[in-house]
C-alpha cells in the first residue's frame, strides 16, 4: 500500500471509523495502481479538497481530479468533476452495476464485493480525460 505522505490527508483517513477507512484506502490504492499503469498520467498529487482525499494529474494535466469519501451514513463514494461528462458517461455504461449520486459520483456499499474492472475503468477515464 502506498504511504501517504500528507499530514493532512493521513489524519483525515485516521479520523475515518474502521469500517469507512479500510474500504476508502482500497480505492486509494486502486487509484494509484491505475495511475501508475498509464504511462500518461504521470505522478498523482494527494491533498485534500473539500476536507476530502484528493487525486490530481498535477504534472500531466492529463486527468479530472478524483475525491473519496463517506457518503451518507452507510456508503463510500468516488467524486468526479460535476462539470465533466464522467459520470453522465459511467451511468451510460454501468446503470446496473454502480449506484450514482446526481453527476458526481459513483456510489459503494462498503459491505459488498465492488465490480473491480468496471471500477477501474471508470478511473482510468477520470485520469485521462483531457487527453481524450
Amino acid at each position: 500500500m502506498k504511504e501517504i505522505i500528507d499530514e493532512s490527508v493521513a489524519t483525515v483517513f485516521e479520523q475515518y471509523p474502521e469500517d469507512y477507512r479500510k474500504p476508502l484506502l482500497v480505492l486509494r490504492e486502486l487509484i494509484f495502481e491505475t495511475a501508475a499503469r498509464l504511462t500518461i498520467v504521470g505522478e498523482l498529487e494527494e491533498s485534500l479538497k473539500w476536507n476530502q482525499p484528493s487525486y490530481a494529474t498535477k504534472i500531466s494535466k492529463s486527468g479530472s481530479p478524483i475525491r473519496i469519501d463517506r457518503f451518507g451514513a452507510e456508503k463510500v463514494a468516488i467524486f468526479f468533476h460535476c462539470q465533466t461528462t464522467l459520470v453522465e458517461e459511467f451511468r451510460a455504461l454501468f446503470s446496473n452495476v454502480f449506484e450514482f449520486s446526481k453527476n458526481r459520483a459513483i456510489v459503494l456499499d462498503p459491505e459488498k464485493e465492488w465490480p473491480i474492472n468496471e471500477l477501474t475503468f471508470c478511473i482510468e477515464q477520470a485520469l485521462t480525460y483531457h487527453k481524450r
